[in-house]
């Protein structure tokens, strides 16, 4: 359960800075997941926690140890790939063993700690496979078995779903949360998945263009994004992102949002006729008629532009006082193109941002 922390952590390919002075703090046993779009850094840092790739700048520490120099075979980390890196040649019970093979351990002692792993991971029945008799699935158990075994202080995962289809990734992060509540070993995962991320994580890194964008358990940055990068990035569908001027009516705050006018519920220090944006999380749009607690004056007629039914879910695209807004709502429900209907909002969720800085506005 060693804990890691990234210190100033800069990375160059030649000229290009594509890690720009990273700090993180990783607790032991803690399941942390980076996540952001191509090219933000998140693999890079992964393989230089790895030691795969070297630092430009900057330490990363292990435990209570700096390991900057330190070769990725002494550093006592398992990483596992998206391509699963199995030895075609050997069953699964060699692959599983093969490291522990290269470390002189016994046979009987060997063939204890593989079959201990295959029985956690459901393996048993496969260990005289191949990886090419094996599923998408099963190949990847044994990825993760492969690491397991080496008992490692730390967990690294180069999005190892991404390769399954959708079902067997669900079945997956099931099986991997399951993983770390039983054996608590410190866990770093990349993604460019944020269900993934939402789902796994006890916090989340948000990065982007290499710089940290927000740290924060998966609530946290759903309900309060520090940014319009994090409001948009983080939630399916993303964030509505409206275009605002803040106004005083009778001493309180109200935000016109072309034709609609929504209450301000919290102290903020807006000056009057300022711009904002307001970030409206598709889930806090409701349809009035299943909500009656929602106040009359936080509802509003819209337009239905496109409707569709998701499972027990609803998402429904329409226009509302000149605004474009995607809303997703309980149950199901189907309305035609052009059909009114009256949505409530959930103004105490309702997200503030400086459309200059793209930064919250608490």
């Amino acid at each position: 359960m060693a804990e890691v922390e990234l210190i100033n952590v800069t990375k160059r390919f030649g000229s290009t800075e594509v890690v720009h002075g990273v700090d993180l703090q990783i607790h032991g046993s803690e399941f942390i997941v980076l996540v952001g779009p191509s090219g933000c850094g998140k693999s890079t840092l992964l393989r230089m926690i790895a030691g795969l790739e070297s630092l430009t700048a900057g330490e990363i520490r292990i435990g209570n140890r700096t390991v900057n120099r330190v070769p990725p075979s002494e550093r006592n980390v398992a990483m596992v790939f998206q391509n699963y890196a199995l030895y075609p040649h050997m069953t699964v019970y060699d692959n599983m063993g093969f490291s522990l093979k290269m470390k002189k351990w016994s046979k009987a002692k060997l063939d204890e700690k593989v079959r201990e792993v295959a029985e956690v991971l459901e393996l048993t029945p496969f260990l005289d496979r191949r990886p090419a008799a094996l599923s998408g699935g099963q190949r990847q158990r044994v990825a993760m078995g492969r690491a397991i075994v080496r008992n490692p202080d730390v967990f690294l995962f180069d999005e190892p779903l991404s390769n399954l289809d959708a079902q067997l990734r669900t079945q997956m992060r099931m099986e991997l949360k399951k993983l770390h509540l039983k054996m608590k070993t410190t866990t770093i995962y990349v993604t460019h998945d944020q269900i993934e991320a939402m789902t796994l994580a006890d916090r989340i890194v948000i990065l982007k263009d290499g710089y940290i964008q927000q740290v924060g358990t998966p609530i946290d940055v759903y309900e309060k994004p520090e940014s319009v990068f994090v409001a948009r990035f983080i939630g399916n569908p993303p964030a509505n992102i409206l275009a605002g001027v803040f106004h005083r009516t009778n001493g309180k705050g109200v935000i016109a949002l072309g034709e609609l006018k929504f209450p301000v519920l919290k102290q903020v220090e807006l000056e009057e006729g300022q711009e904002v944006l307001v970030g409206i999380r598709p889930d806090a749009i409701k349809a009035a008629d299943t909500h009656t607690s929602i106040p009359e004056t936080w509802r509003f007629q819209g337009t239905v532009v496109v409707s569709e039914i998701v499972g027990g879910q609803s998402l429904l695209e329409f226009e509302m006082g000149g605004n474009q807004m995607i809303a997703e709502l309980e149950g199901r429900i189907l309305l035609r193109p052009s059909a009114s209907i009256i949505l409530g909002f959930d103004l105490n969720r309702i997200l503030l941002f400086d459309p200059k800085t793209q930064s919250a506005i608490n």
